[in-house]
C-alpha cells in the first residue's frame, strides 16, 4: 500500500460577511473622498481645514458646527469715529441761494503812433506824388495856357483821377472838373455836361478861344487852342492834355 506524502490544504479562515460589513466599507470609501476634497479646498485658499478641527472648536466654543466667530465691528470703526467727531460740523439753510457778482470789462484798442519811419514815409510818398504832377503838367501844358486864367487854373489839376461824380481835387468826373475850374474863378456853373450847354451860348470852332468849353453828347472839356483841350476823360484815366477827338464837337462860351 503506497502511501501519498502530500498534506491536504485548507482555505484561510475569513471574517464573515453580513449587511452592516458592506455598509461600513461604503462609508469608509466615501470619507476617502471627502477627505482628498477637502485637502484641495485646503490647499488652494491656504486654510487647514479638518473635519475633526471643525468639529472640536465647534464643540469648545459652543457654537455650531459650520458657523463663522464673532467679529467686534466697534473695534474696526473706533478710528473712523474719532475722525468724525472731530471734523468740523458744516450746515447750510435750505433756501439758501448762490450768486456771484461779474467784473465789468472793458475792452480798449491801444493807440498806436505812427513812427516817424512811416511819417516821412507817408511825407516822401506825397512830395513824390506832387511833383510827379508838376512835371506832368510842365510837360503836357501846351503854350496857349500861359497867360489864360481858366487853362493856368486847369492845368493844376493834370493827373487828378477820374471819380465817378467827383468835383473835388480829390477825384473828377467831365461837368465836375470844369465846373470846379470856372468856380475858383467864381463862376458857377450847371453840375452836369447838358446843364453847362443850356447855361452857355454856342459859337462856332472859329470864334473859338483858349478857356472855352467843348461838348459832345454825354461829355465836356475846356478848350486849350489849337487842336487841344484839357478834360477829365473816363474810369481809369486822369486829367490831362490831348487831341480833340470827337468827330463832331460843339464849341462853347460862358458868358
Amino acid at each position: 500500500m503506497t502511501v501519498s506524502s502530500n498534506r491536504a490544504r485548507h482555505r484561510a479562515a475569513r471574517r464573515p460577511v453580513t449587511p452592516l460589513t458592506d455598509l461600513a466599507h461604503a462609508a469608509t470609501e466615501s470619507i476617502g473622498v471627502v477627505g482628498r476634497r477637502t485637502a484641495v479646498v485646503a490647499a488652494t485658499s491656504g486654510l487647514v481645514v479638518t473635519m475633526l478641527g471643525t468639529s472640536a472648536t465647534a464643540a469648545n466654543s459652543g457654537t455650531a458646527a459650520g458657523s463663522l466667530p464673532a467679529v467686534d465691528t466697534s473695534a474696526l470703526t473706533a478710528s473712523a469715529r474719532a475722525v468724525l467727531e472731530t471734523a468740523p460740523v458744516v450746515t447750510a439753510p435750505v433756501d439758501a441761494a448762490w450768486s456771484f457778482d461779474a467784473p465789468a470789462v472793458e475792452v480798449v484798442e491801444p493807440v498806436v503812433a505812427p513812427t516817424r519811419a512811416a511819417t516821412r514815409a507817408a511825407a516822401t510818398q506825397a512830395v513824390s506824388r506832387t511833383t510827379e504832377r508838376a512835371a506832368v503838367a510842365a510837360s503836357a501844358v501846351p503854350q496857349s495856357v500861359s497867360g489864360n486864367a481858366v487853362l493856368e487854373i486847369a492845368a493844376l489839376y493834370v493827373g487828378v483821377p477820374y471819380v465817378s461824380g467827383g468835383a473835388t481835387p480829390d477825384g473828377f468826373d467831365c461837368s465836375g472838373f470844369v465846373s470846379y475850374v470856372y468856380g475858383q474863378l467864381g463862376i458857377s456853373l450847371p453840375r452836369t455836361s447838358a446843364g453847362i450847354k443850356a447855361a452857355a451860348t454856342v459859337i462856332s470852332r472859329d470864334e473859338a478861344r483858349a478857356g472855352d468849353l467843348i461838348w459832345s453828347p454825354g461829355h465836356i472839356s475846356i478848350y486849350a487852342g489849337g487842336d487841344q483841350q484839357i478834360d477829365s476823360p473816363r474810369p481809369g484815366k486822369t486829367v490831362q492834355f490831348r487831341s480833340i477827338w470827337q468827330s463832331a464837337p460843339v464849341f462853347l462860351r460862358v458868358g
